[in-house]
């Protein structure tokens, strides 16, 4: 069989593909009867009580207006018959006494409606009343939220560390492995209906099989066969990460959703701090992760092989160790890792598509400010970016906070290049 007979023929399976992927697709965006589409959702309170007669009014696009109440077991529903932009508004005047939005500005939801045939769960978090903290109360939560930050970027920045000390690539698509842990999470729970317990697991486990074994084995691993540089392998995964964030986009829309099971949970007063039961979970499970990837570092054949090829790939090659089954196994490792930061983002704060790209400046920040290529250094980068985000809107609007851990980026990196606990490399 002949080159071209060959490239003919996986021409044609790729297009047959495409279309068994898309034309099913196609006809659901296509097909008119009887949308079964609505906006809908449960009002409760701090202690999971529902709220009825809450008053909600929906504004789309058209002119189309509904004004309705929740019902006796706090939930309201409204049909939707055209795609569009629609705004969810509560009227918080209906609340009863004690309790309000946790966060006023969130009175009013939106919802972009792309595809008739699937309903849209829109959430108003209610808690206790607003009182004004105290500074020492608000630095204090701040500070926690700040450390809860780190742990998620921490995650995320180790496995991009460990990619890029065996590898030397500089993945922007790292972002878009917490995306697709994010949306399998959302799917096995609120659409497939398995217990969060199970759906974060499994999305962890295929996180790692197709961001990490697959994704290597046929992309990144027929690169570094080629000899491709690395500048040409990082714009590889630039347009990579585009690709695939407009995928999700297709695929998923433009909303970000809530899981169902853990939405609207009350918090945990523990002195001057409020957490949810969801957070100690997850956040103690993350703590478990770290743990589990430094002892593999230390302590497994294969993890002190994947230092061993950081150092030196070539030499680490000459002593017998296999260097493409090395960095597979770290490209897996690095995927779980940062599959299950994605999972925590989806249980605490909802999922959409564009929730790696808003992590990967943190994540890149993370592992500059502590080093390139160092684990310890990434664990510090992202524990001093968490919580400087967080305390910083002691002072300057929450809008801005980003601008703010990226200054001290840049003056760290200005008074030390290589980063806290980067080695300086010597030139010549």
């Amino acid at each position: 069989m002949t080159y071209s007979l060959k490239l003919r023929i996986i021409s044609r399976s790729a297009l047959l593909f495409i279309i068994a992927i898309t034309f099913p697709l196609f006809l659901a965006s296509t097909a008119q009867a009887d949308p079964a589409t609505k906006l809908y959702g449960v009002v409760t309170d701090s202690q999971g009580k529902a709220l009825a007669g809450i008053g909600i009014s929906v504004v789309g696009p058209n002119g189309f207006t509904a004004e309705i109440s929740t019902d006796g077991e706090g939930a309201w529903e409204v049909p939707i018959i055209s795609k569009g932009s629609f705004s969810a508004t509560i009227n918080v005047d209906d609340l009863p006494e004690g309790q309000a939005l946790t966060n006023p500005e969130k009175s009013t939801v939106k919802a972009n409606v792309f595809m008739l045939g699937v309903d849209l769960r829109l959430l108003f978090p209610v808690g206790p009343g607003v009182v004004q903290a105290s500074l020492l109360e608000r630095s204090a939560q701040l500070t926690l939220d700040g450390i809860l930050l780190g742990l998620v970027i921490a995650l995320a920045a180790l496995g991009l560390s460990l990619i890029f000390g065996t590898t030397g690539l500089t993945n922007f698509a790292h972002g878009e492995i917490l995306t697709l842990a994010g949306l399998l999470t959302y799917y096995l729970s609120a659409i497939a209906g398995l217990p969060v317990l199970m759906a974060a697991p499994l999305a962890v486990i295929l996180g790692a099989l197709i961001s990490g074994f697959l994704q290597d084995k046929y992309l990144w691993k027929p690169l570094r066969r080629r000899g491709t540089g690395l500048i040409a392998m990082l714009v590889v995964s630039i347009g990579f990460a585009i690709f695939l964030r407009y995928f999700f986009l297709f695929i998923f829309g433009g909303d970000t959703r809530q899981l169902p099971q853990y939405a609207g949970q009350a918090g945990l007063e523990l002195g001057l701090v409020n957490i949810t039961p969801k957070s100690i979970l997850t956040s103690s499970i993350g703590v478990l992760f770290i743990i589990g990837a430094t002892l593999w570092l230390l302590r497994t054949r294969m993890g002190k092989a994947s230092r061993a090829v950081a150092d030196n790939p070539a030499l680490a090659s000459a002593s017998g160790i296999d260097v493409q089954k090395v960095i597979r196994a770290v490209w897996i490792l690095g995927a779980a890792l940062a599959s299950y930061a994605g999972v925590i983002v989806t249980v605490n704060q909802g999922v959409s598509f564009l929730m790696g790209q808003d992590m990967l400046l943190l994540i890149f920040a993370a592992v500059t400010l502590g080093g390139l290529g160092t684990a310890n250094g990434a664990l510090v980068g992202s524990l001093i970016i968490g919580l400087f985000v967080q305390l910083s809107t002691l002072f300057i609007p929450t809008e801005l906070k980003y601008v703010g851990a990226l200054i001290v980026l840049i003056l760290i990196l200005i008074i030390r290049p290589q980063g806290i606990l980067g080695k300086k490399e010597r030139i010549g």
